[in-house]
């Protein structure tokens, strides 16, 4: 199994911000380096949607986020839409009614509207928290975790790399992305910023390649099924890190089998899992101080 340190990370010595422990801050002084594979780096933990599957704890919620930042160093999946006042804000779901106190279509509500909801937990429970704005979870990010931030499909690419820019988090934010051409173009708008690439077979790189991505700023999600462990093999030899999405059918063979098949996904290949377990992946993993 790969060491259980965080390669290239630094870890903060300021204690008690945002009631994040210290030892888990992750300041980073170039994401792409830090994101590049190496066999010696240690597993990474993605918390789909921001870890959303605890009692107590909505998804694309910064307390969320922070519950999980306390325990590991933690990378947080997370979702962008947009409001009719074309505000960009923390929701994964096209409508308010799974996941807030509201309803209706995001996009047909103003930022006003949004403000007086309250998040629900995944059992439906309302809590306390408020909807984030992508502003709010880039700023409370810096030295805390590491951000991939998916954009819905009404929500412009160029307004989510302006947020990056603006509040300087191209060192702990990356952009996901589903197609080539998606992904030329956040490579066009900043060629600094690290990006989630798909990543199944050999065809889906080449289109990537031809398209202008470098490898040192490719982060390969190859699927939620275990892919061939020859496509682990070509893109490690291109230092390029990938991710396994484990949200769905690999979290529920863990949980039937028992959390050690984190494990497993790992030494077969997989350096980023990306799942609705992060707890129970993180302890498997031993990241969980």
């Amino acid at each position: 199994m790969k060491f259980v340190k965080w390669g290239a990370v630094v870890v903060g010595l300021v204690a008690g911000i945002c009631g994040c422990s210290s030892r888990n801050h992750l300041l980073i002084n170039n994401l792409s380096n830090y994101l590049q594979y190496s066999s010696h780096k240690t597993p990474i933990i993605s918390a789909h949607r921001g870890g959303g599957t605890y009692a107590g704890y909505p998804e694309n919620c910064l307390e969320s986020f922070g519950y999980l930042a306390r325990q590991m160093p933690v990378v947080i999946e997370c979702d962008i839409s947009i409001t009719k006042d074309s505000i960009l804000l923390m929701m994964h779901d096209d409508t308010y009614e799974r996941t807030s106190t509201g309803t209706g279509k995001v996009s047909e509500q103003t930022w006003t509207y949004a403000q007086t909801l309250f998040l629900e937990d995944h059992r439906g429970v309302a809590t306390k928290y408020r909807i984030p704005t992508l502003d709010e979870v880039l700023k409370w990010g810096n030295g805390k975790v590491i951000y991939t931030l998916d954009v819905k499909k009404d929500v412009p690419y160029r307004w989510v790399v302006e947020a990056v820019q603006n509040a300087k988090a191209e060192n702990y934010a990356a952009i996901i992305t589903y197609t080539a051409t998606q992904a030329e173009l956040v490579h066009r708008l900043d060629r600094r910023l690290m990006i989630s690439v798909t990543i199944r077979n050999r065809e889906e790189y080449d289109r990537l390649h031809a398209a202008g991505i470098p490898d040192n700023r490719m982060i390969a999600f190859v699927g939620t099924r275990e892919p061939p462990a020859d496509l682990y093999e070509f893109l490690h030899k291109k230092k390029i890190m990938t991710i396994l999405g484990t949200l769905g059918n690999l979290d529920g063979m863990a949980e039937a089998r028992g959390d050690g098949t984190y494990r497993r996904f790992v030494e077969n290949g997989a350096d980023v899992l990306s799942t609705d377990r992060p707890l129970e992946a993180g302890r498997a993993l031993n990241l969980i101080r």
